[in-house]
C-alpha cells in the first residue's frame, strides 16, 4: 500500500509522474450456480493486470459506518442475518443471490472503491480504478436488488464529501440504468449523476424526464439497442461534456459496465473496446479540465470475461495515458439515429 508516500499534482504536462492506483476484490466465494455475475468474469483480465502501468493497492473492508452514508441501518443488519443466517439463497427476481460470505464481500468491494477514492482526494494517486465485485449501482438506500448488495460509487462519493468536497459527479454507462445511485443522490445537491443505458431492459427504471426538479444535475440518456460507438460519441461530447461544464464538479466517479457492449449476453447495445476506450479518455480528459484529474472509475457490470478484459485495458490506457488496447472487436450491427433522443435529452435540460 502507499501509506507515507504522497503525491501533489498540478500540472497535467507531467503525467509520466502521476500516480494510477488499483483495487481487486474477486470475492470468489460469492457464486451461484449458472449465474452471470460470477467470479469468472475476471478470469482473463488477472493475467493482464500487471502490464497496465498501475499500481495495486490493498483493500480495507469498509465499515457498517462507512455503508450508513447511503444505506439504512435495517437494510445493513437485515442484509447480515441473511447472509450469515440463511444463506445461499435469491433475495430478489433479477435474481440477487447471497452466499454465506456475501455480507464481507460487500464490505470489502465498497472498501476497494472508498480505497482508490481516498488514495485520489488526498493526492496519494492522481486517479484509479475500483476493479470489485460484488456490484453495486442498483442497490438503493434501502434495499438490495439487481445483483447488487451495497452501492459502492455512491458509498464512495458520500464519503468525497464527508472528506470535504463540495460538489461530486457520478456518471454512469453501465447497459443498464443506475437507479440506486439515482436514488441515494435524487434530493442531494451536492451529487450529480447521469446514465446512459439502454432503454426497456432491467430495472425499467431512467426516464429521461425523471427529477424534473433537479435538471442539469440528474440526467438519463436511454438510447435504443445496437447503440454503439458514433452514438456513445455524440452522448459524450453533446451530453457529457455539457454536464460537466454546467455542475463543474470537483471529483468525478466513473460507475463502467461493459455490458454495453455488442456481445454482452444479457443486453443489446453496440460499444466496441475502441468505444469504451473513447469513452474512459472523454471522461478523463473531463476530469483533468474541471477535477485536477480527480477520478476513479468502478466497475459494476459486464458479463463476457474478454470484454471485461479489454474494457478494463481500455480504460488503464485512457488512465496512464500508456497505449492503446488491442482489440479490434466493431460491432456487426448497423447503429440506429440517435440524434432526435440527444437533442431530447439537451434541450430538457437546458443544454442546447
Amino acid at each position: 500500500m502507499l501509506a507515507g508516500r504522497w503525491f501533489f499534482f498540478f500540472n497535467k504536462d507531467y503525467n509520466e509522474t502521476m500516480t494510477t492506483l488499483y483495487t481487486l476484490v474477486q470475492s470468489p466465494e460469492h457464486v451461484y450456480p449458472d449465474h452471470p455475475e460470477r467470479p469468472g468474469r475476471f478470469d482473463l483480465l488477472t493475467p493482464k493486470l500487471p502490464s497496465f502501468s498501475a499500481e495495486a493497492v490493498d483493500v480495507t473492508p469498509a465499515s457498517p459506518a462507512d455503508v450508513s452514508l447511503v444505506h439504512r441501518p435495517k437494510l445493513i443488519a437485515t442484509l447480515e442475518k441473511v447472509c450469515r443466517e440463511e444463506a445461499p439463497g435469491i433475495i430478489d427476481y433479477a435474481p440477487t443471490y447471497v452466499t454465506p460470505t456475501s455480507f464481507d464481500d460487500a464490505l470489502l468491494a465498497a472498501g476497494g472503491v472508498l480505497t482508490c477514492a481516498r488514495a485520489v482526494l488526498h493526492g496519494e494517486a492522481h486517479n484509479a480504478f475500483a476493479i470489485v465485485r460484488p456490484p453495486g449501482h442498483h442497490a438503493e438506500p434501502d434495499r438490495a436488488m439487481g445483483f447488487c448488495l451495497f452501492n459502492n460509487v455512491a458509498i464512495a462519493a458520500r464519503d468525497a464529501l464527508q472528506g470535504g468536497l463540495e460538489r461530486v459527479m457520478v456518471i454512469d454507462y453501465d447497459a443498464h440504468h443506475g437507479n440506486g445511485t439515482q436514488a441515494a443522490f435524487l434530493e442531494d445537491e451536492r451529487v450529480a449523476f447521469l446514465s446512459a443505458h439502454q432503454w426497456g431492459i432491467y430495472p425499467g427504471t431512467g426516464w429521461m424526464t425523471d427529477a424534473p426538479h433537479a435538471k442539469k444535475r440528474i440526467v438519463n440518456v436511454p438510447l435504443p439497442a445496437y447503440a454503439g460507438d458514433r452514438v456513445y460519441e455524440q452522448v459524450a461530447e453533446r451530453i457529457f461534456k455539457p454536464f460537466v461544464e454546467s455542475f463543474r464538479p470537483q471529483m468525478i466517479f466513473v460507475s463502467v459496465g461493459f455490458d454495453a457492449h455488442w456481445n454482452d449476453p444479457i443486453t443489446m447495445l453496440g460499444l466496441s473496446t475502441r468505444g469504451y476506450g473513447m469513452l474512459a479518455q472523454k471522461v478523463v480528459a473531463l476530469a483533468e479540465e474541471y477535477c485536477n484529474g480527480k477520478i476513479v472509475f468502478v466497475l459494476e457490470g459486464g458479463y463476457d470475461p474478454l470484454n471485461v478484459a479489454n474494457g478494463v485495458e481500455a480504460v488503464f490506457a485512457a488512465l496512464t495515458g500508456k497505449g492503446e488496447p488491442d482489440a479490434r472487436d466493431p460491432s456487426p450491427r448497423p447503429e440506429p439515429d440517435c440524434e432526435s433522443r440527444i437533442e431530447e435529452v439537451r434541450k430538457w435540460h437546458g443544454f442546447a
